[in-house]
């Protein structure tokens, strides 16, 4: 049994869980809090960073960027007669490296420039033992202006693409969603101003993988309601 240590709204975490899903493959979630810094979770992962996708005595894969190309390299689906398709990186390597490139600029440059800021103020030192209980007002302020540049770079490359990185899904789309996710759950996505980045949202927010992302609930931390409404 595959099993994967994540915490519920770590954008990196959601991508995985997207991604597992997309592949079919079912996992038991066992919860670890991202301030924690656990003795025994650092054995696993002396980084200190989720997810952590391990097997009961066999192989421990620790980050997105590791477990994503495991899941590529060994869970495609056949396209029709062909050999194996990557799900999560397809396409020839030229477009496989265009998903590499979207997937480090969101799981680096967004997360550095807008979700952390969220994720740190308004939930890490909140429940850290030595956070703040409020929340700076100029990082989220900080935060919100980066998050609209992500959204409009999401905006131009929907222009002439049906998915961020071409002609289908990949994993640089379940990379964006981890991060759209979890700040939508926050309430701090202003879709409405970017319409071409809610419709792609709103199609990926309908796939089957997106279902348990929708019933995660963080107590004392409710979404607001609109957050798991398909037709929002």
């Amino acid at each position: 049994m595959l099993r994967l240590i994540h915490y519920s709204l770590d954008p990196f975490s959601r991508s995985i869980r997207l991604a597992l899903a997309e592949c079919g493959l079912v996992v038991e979630l066992e919860d670890e809090r991202p301030w924690a810094w656990r003795r025994d979770f650092l054995m696993l992962n002396p980084a200190g960073t989720l997810p952590v996708l391990a097997q009961r005595q066999g192989f421990v894969l620790a980050g997105a960027y590791a477990i994503s190309e495991y899941l590529g390299d060994t869970h495609g689906k056949l396209n029709g007669e062909g050999p194996p398709r990557n799900l999560m990186f397809p396409g020839t390597a030229i477009e496989r490296a265009e998903v590499r490139r979207l997937v480090d600029w969101f799981h680096v440059k967004m997360d550095q420039e807008a979700s952390r800021y969220f994720l740190e103020e308004r939930l890490y030192q909140r429940f850290s033992d030595f956070g703040r209980n409020t929340p700076d007002t100029d990082i989220i302020k900080a935060g919100r202006a980066n998050l609209r540049y992500h959204l409009s770079y999401v905006s131009h490359l929907l222009e002439k693409r049906p998915w961020l990185a071409g002609d289908e899904l990949s994993f640089a789309d379940l990379a964006a969603a981890g991060h759209f996710s979890v700040l939508d759950y926050l309430g701090e996505v202003p879709w409405e101003e970017f319409p071409r980045a809610k419709t792609w949202y709103t199609v990926l927010k309908a796939r089957p993988s997106f279902r348990p992302l929708l019933a995660d609930r963080l107590p004392g931390v409710p979404p607001p309601e609109i957050y798991a409404e398909l037709d929002f």
